[in-house]
């Protein structure tokens, strides 16, 4: 299990799950601990939801089997947010002794919300390098998809700075954030008029 809990040590987590013949399948062997556990998590329901993304653009299959993918994504995009919740909780936990300065201020970000995108950016960085490496796809594309790699490192390195800052500053007591919780409105049978049966009639007729 990774030592510390900062960027670099999350970003080669991300990159190194990427390359386990499998992943994200094969359950882990070692169950890892506190914010590491839902960090594992959110990076595992990322690539299934990226392979699920994938799968529904094909046009060669019927349309019960991206029905069937798409609650695949609504399911595994409920289980992604819980666990950014989760990790935000158990970095809390860990802050709790810590005195707040007076002048603190919020991150409207959390931590787990910039983790979430770190593996996003790890599955980007990943499928992207795979593209500037296609022999087959010609120059031209290796080229651009060599391009755009460039960017995606770029832009992990200057959230990779966000995150250890917001880090360095929680643990000192000059920053804060809270757990925000996501309420997936379409995902719960009780909120979406279209679950529970209250949609048909409800003043939306066509014009």
């Amino acid at each position: 299990m990774p030592s510390s809990l900062d960027a670099p040590s999350i970003v080669r987590f991300h990159d190194r799950e990427l390359l386990r013949p499998g992943w994200p399948l094969p359950p882990r062997a070692a169950r890892l601990a506190g914010a590491w556990h839902w960090i594992d998590a959110n990076h595992r329901c990322n690539c299934l939801l990226w392979r699920e993304e994938d799968k529904a653009r094909r046009l060669e299959v019927e349309a019960a089997e991206i029905a069937a993918g798409k609650r695949l994504i609504d399911q595994y995009n409920q289980q992604r947010n819980d666990a950014v919740e989760a990790i935000d909780e158990a970095i809390l936990a860990g802050l709790a002794g810590v005195a707040r300065a007076a002048d603190a201020r919020l991150s409207s970000e959390t931590a787990g919300a910039m983790i979430d995108r770190l593996s996003i950016l790890a599955l980007k960085i990943h499928h992207m390098r795979a593209q500037a490496q296609r022999d087959e796809a010609g120059a031209d594309h290796m080229h651009a998809c060599a391009c755009k790699l460039e960017r995606l490192v770029a832009q992990r390195q200057d959230l990779m700075s966000c995150l250890d800052s917001l880090l360095t500053e929680a643990h000192a007591g000059r920053a804060f954030f809270k757990v925000y919780r996501q309420f997936k409105m379409y995902n719960d049978p009780s909120l979406n008029p279209y679950l529970y049966g209250q949609a048909e009639g409800r003043g939306e007729a066509a014009p």
